[in-house]
């Protein structure tokens, strides 16, 4: 299987600059709209896609994506949209990584052998799933596993070193270090506690760690990206979705390649 992550990463190492890693929600505007959205991201510069899968009652989100959440709900976005959207996105990029995000309850609901099977299908690289924890692994993890999906594991600030075993454990793909005890889009962590955090999480692993919660410029992204393996931008995405509407696939492509310049010049800068 072509590890599509790994060699993001390694593609990003070489270049000497921390990858950027963009999140949107399936289905927002619509699902006939979200091809155009994806597209925009990869040619802002994206290096990795977070696909979100819409759900009733997204807990770990903050009133940006929640309202995403709800705009593609009630356009009737489907799991089987969302497959359709990965499946279309894969044939017009064969190398980009995609990974789908969201929540157990639509994961789960035909069986985690189904959403597997049909995720690996569709060309998906990897999943992150917000509500299930590393000690229910079994609910999602080896269905996963024996299709050669990556399960992307959450650590966050109260992660502390006797649960981190845990979650680093059938871990792959990459770790997603939530720098803020909170809901998405809402506050951004302090420079110094990301970067003992990122410190930190290495000491446990050779998984490339992306940080997210929180960037919401592309100032911020270059600070995180001079300790971290990648940059999670979400919120500040999905909310120009929401505000530009038909126009937001412009938008979002100028948005994303000033944040991948500013990734790209971060380092560069720290050793000047």
């Amino acid at each position: 299987m072509n590890d599509r992550l790994a060699t993001a990463f390694a593609r990003c190492r070489e270049q000497g600059r921390a990858a950027l890693v963009t999140f949107v929600t399936g289905g927002d505007p619509s699902p006939a709209a979200t091809p155009a959205v994806l597209d925009a991201l990869v040619e802002g510069g994206a290096d990795i896609i977070e696909l979100g899968m819409p759900f009733t009652d997204p807990m770990a989100d903050g009133p940006a994506i929640q309202r995403a959440n709800l705009r593609s709900l009630g356009a009737g976005t489907t799991t089987r949209d969302l497959l359709d959207i990965a499946r279309g996105f894969r044939e017009r990029h064969p190398n980009v990584p995609l990974v789908l995000m969201g929540y157990a309850n639509p994961m789960l609901a035909r069986g985690a052998d189904w959403f597997g099977r049909e995720a690996a299908a569709a060309g998906v690289d990897g999943v992150i799933c917000v509500d299930i924890p590393p000690e229910e692994d079994d609910a999602l993890g080896p269905a996963l596993r024996q299709t050669g999906l990556h399960l992307i594991r959450l650590a966050t600030p109260t992660t502390d070193p006797t649960r981190l075993p845990a979650v680093l454990n059938g871990a792959s793909g990459f770790i997603y270090y939530v720098s803020v005890a909170g809901i998405t889009g809402m506050q951004q962590a302090a420079q110094q506690s990301i970067e003992a955090a990122v410190a930190r999480l290495r000491a446990g692993t050779d998984l490339p760690v992306a940080v997210g919660f929180g960037v919401r410029s592309p100032e911020q992204a270059a600070a995180i990206g001079r300790v971290a393996d990648g940059v999670v931008v979400g919120s500040a995405i999905v909310e120009l979705i929401g505000a530009e509407g038909a126009n937001a696939p412009g938008a979002v492509r100028h948005f994303v390649s000033a944040l991948s310049q500013a990734l790209a010049g971060a380092r560069q800068e720290q050793a000047a």
